[in-house]
């Protein structure tokens, strides 16, 4: 009995503890649905379809709001007015990275993408300057590119035209593009620590856009001792840092300080110049922040990549104005270049539609605000998670007349020349916009346009029955799968 009388007892002090901390902030904080004790509002959001939820919130609470996940708040900010207020006006006030538990349990504050303060600056500037170094935006990644390109083709003409599933293969040549850099070394398509290594990636990502993943993220605490997926990850996490460590201590035996080879080269330097405590330039740190590049150059590019075909399938209008336009510019004797995107707007508008319709990514990684601030006259306390609805501005209706429609005109003039847009932020933006952005690009058009120009797309189905709807909506909008044959042109 008296063990009965203390459970209860210490639920009802949780739950106390609970409404207090939820009703506490509440006048202060944005508006937003009321929370229930324990769980937040965990249960009024659709985790299979996070973006509708959010959506439904801002049309009752504005663009500006604060949902409970968990016990924690987090204000959501919805439409581009508060994401630019935010992410750019106010910019180093909101570049702190917000609570993402599942990352947190394997990256421990190291690493590119979840880090914060001195460790994320130092690491993300040097991770800048020697991608800079290795000549992103410049000539050598471009011939890497288009090195990896060629390979690419050849795989693809290596099935002969019957139907495939081109995930793999797609995933593949961004991996290798990021294996060059880090490891000054790409691998042969066949390798079983390529094949390894690209599968567990793939199969991350997907897990991170699982409605179990967002519940973890909201009770880590309690979920973290039961079985699920998060056990999965973890595991796929320990087998992939465990294989740059290897790397790293391949290349720290062969090290020459004087002719750096790669990344990995280059942050050994610069682990032998720090002589302090705090410095960022550690063995931890650098195979977190290689597993970041990996995580972050590969899986997003490959599932853009897919998702062009996908659409390019269901809609051959649009495919054979692509490569009508590369016959024009390029040819059929020469590989394409970056040189040859300005000369190209309708391939140019191709690829920027294809990334607003699709929206890969519907909210940012969670930010964090590094100071006590007021925001549309709300009071956001230091440290408080900001999610930011990246959809909500990709499919703004006043930018994109059309936003559920996939449309290449939204990046065309009335002339036909490319046409900017504010709007595009597929990438986030501010200071933690993505740091390979540049990269991606390139590998985006080089790549496409690759495969446009020595193939023609043939869906195994009737085009317009061809579904494009993502079948996950989480972190990540996980496109269903399908199959094309890619016919020699």
């Amino acid at each position: 009995m008296d063990a009965v009388v203390i459970l209860v007892l210490g639920v009802s002090c949780l739950l106390l503890l609970s409404f207090w901390r939820q009703s506490s902030g509440r006048g202060k904080l944005p508006p937003g649905p009321t929370p229930l004790p324990l769980i937040g509002n965990i249960l009024q959001i659709d985790v299979k379809n996070i973006t509708k939820s959010l959506t439904d919130f801002s049309k009752v609470y504005g663009p500006v709001f604060t949902l409970h996940l968990g016990m924690k708040p987090t204000v959501v900010l919805h439409g581009y007015e508060a994401v630019k207020e935010a992410l750019i006006d106010l910019g180093e006030d909101f570049s702190g990275r917000g609570s993402f538990p599942i990352a947190e349990k394997i990256n421990k504050g190291h690493g590119i993408i979840f880090s914060n303060g001195n460790i994320w600056k130092d690491t993300r500037r040097f991770a800048l300057m020697t991608l800079r170094n290795f000549g992103m935006g410049k000539r050598s990644i471009e011939s890497r590119i288009q090195e990896e390109a060629h390979y690419l083709v050849e795989e693809l003409r290596a099935t002969r035209g019957s139907p495939c599933d081109p995930t793999f293969i797609l995933g593949c040549a961004p991996c290798n593009v990021i294996c060059s850099i880090i490891f000054h070394n790409r691998f042969d398509y066949n390798n079983q620590d390529f094949l390894a290594l690209a599968r567990r990636i793939n199969e991350n990502v997907k897990l991170l856009s699982s409605p179990w993943m967002q519940v973890y993220n909201s009770f880590p605490a309690f979920i973290d001792y039961l079985p699920g997926s998060h056990k999965i990850f973890c595991k796929n996490m320990d087998f992939m840092n465990s294989y740059f460590m290897e790397k790293i201590k391949e290349h720290k035996e062969s090290l020459d300080v004087n002719n750096p080879r790669d990344f990995i080269d280059c942050f050994l330097i610069e682990m032998k110049k720090a002589n302090n405590a705090e410095t960022a330039f550690t063995y931890e740190n650098l195979v977190i922040t290689i597993s970041d590049l990996f995580g972050a150059g590969t899986e997003t590019t490959s599932s853009t990549l897919r998702y062009a075909l996908l659409l390019l399938m269901k809609h051959p209008e649009v495919a054979v104005k692509v490569q009508e336009e590369i016959e024009r510019v390029i040819g059929r004797h020469r590989s394409p270049c970056m040189q040859d995107r300005s000369r190209m707007p309708y391939t140019d508008a191709v690829l920027h539609e294809v990334q607003r319709y699709t929206d890969l990514l519907p909210t940012s990684l969670p930010h964090a605000v590094t100071r006590d601030l007021k925001l549309r006259n709300y009071v956001i306390p230091k440290g408080t998670t900001i999610l930011v609805s990246l959809t909500s501005v990709l499919h703004d209706d006043k930018e994109f007349p059309r936003p559920e429609t996939f449309d290449p005109g939204h990046f065309l003039d009335d002339s036909g020349k490319f046409k900017k847009s504010n709007y595009f932020m597929p990438f986030s933006t501010g200071k933690r916009i993505c740091a390979g952005e540049a990269l991606a690009r390139m590998e985006l058009f080089l790549f496409l346009t690759s495969i446009l120009q020595n193939f023609n797309l043939k869906s195994v189905v009737d085009p317009k029955k061809l579904d494009t709807t993502p079948i996950a909506n989480g972190l990540v909008s996980v496109l269903p799968s399908y199959q094309v044959s890619f016919i020699p042109v």
